[in-house]
């Protein structure tokens, strides 16, 4: 690891329970089924983040760890674990970013098609001589990375999360407070089966993609309501 990696990576992230971990994949996949995609997606997102430069390498948790937690990377790169703030995404986010004392990047756990190659702009020696802020817009309208080169948590509370417009009002919130913003490369999040799919059949040699080809029902099963009610009935967020 190069010894003048400035940036913190902070990963954003709920433990990947059943019934409460990507509840919107039903019935295409079981409670069960969907917690081991989420814990797969997680695992590959730390797997990516322990791969590449960095000053710090935080995993931000609502939850307790669980066996999904990587090995420490090569150079003995490790992760800290702290407990998410309370309150809502945005708030969250933003108390992510105040624990960051120099350039953060961070991404949440629904992209397991993450490789270092997407995060080499922001993590390099020479990522912030000329940046302010990198976003990753991601296609549901929402981001999956934001970097800030002086985090301010206030550039984030306020901002509507899990809306089609999400993504569109942070960068502008960005912009309008004078920053140069670099886009990231536009990524897919796994919320719903069909996402779930695309991102396995573009990352094929990932934890999740295995996963997916494990837990995936055949569709006479899906119609019907899997595991007797055990799926939850609420909208799954980022983290």
């Amino acid at each position: 690891m190069p010894g003048d990696a400035r940036t913190t990576l902070l990963v954003i992230a709920k433990e990947p329970r059943p019934g409460r971990a990507k509840t919107r994949l039903a019935p295409a996949f079981t409670a069960r089924g969907a917690a081991a995609l989420a814990a797969a997606a997680l695992t590959d997102t730390l797997r990516t983040v322990l791969a590449v430069p960095a000053r710090r390498r935080i995993l931000v948790l609502d939850g307790r760890p669980g066996p999904w937690l990587p090995e420490p990377g090569e150079g003995g790169a490790r992760l800290e674990i702290v407990p998410q703030a309370g309150g809502s995404l945005d708030e969250r986010l933003a108390a992510a970013f105040a624990l960051c004392d120099g350039p953060a990047l961070l991404v949440g756990m629904d992209t397991p098609q993450l490789t270092p190659a997407h995060l080499a702009p922001a993590t390099g020696p020479a990522a912030w001589h000329r940046h302010d802020a990198f976003f990753g817009p991601a296609a549901d309208g929402g981001f999956w990375a934001l970097g800030l080169a002086a985090p301010d948590p206030a550039l984030l509370r306020g901002v509507p999360m899990s809306t089609p417009r999400t993504g569109a009002v942070q960068r502008a919130r960005l912009v309008a407070a004078g920053l140069t913003v670099t886009d990231l490369p536009e990524l897919r999040d796994v919320d719903e089966p069909e996402d779930a799919a695309a991102v396995a059949a573009q990352a094929p040699g990932t934890l999740f993609a295995a996963e997916h080809a494990r837990w995936r029902r055949p569709a006479q099963d899906a119609a019907a309501r899997p595991d007797g009610g055990e799926e939850g009935a609420g909208r799954s967020g980022t983290a």
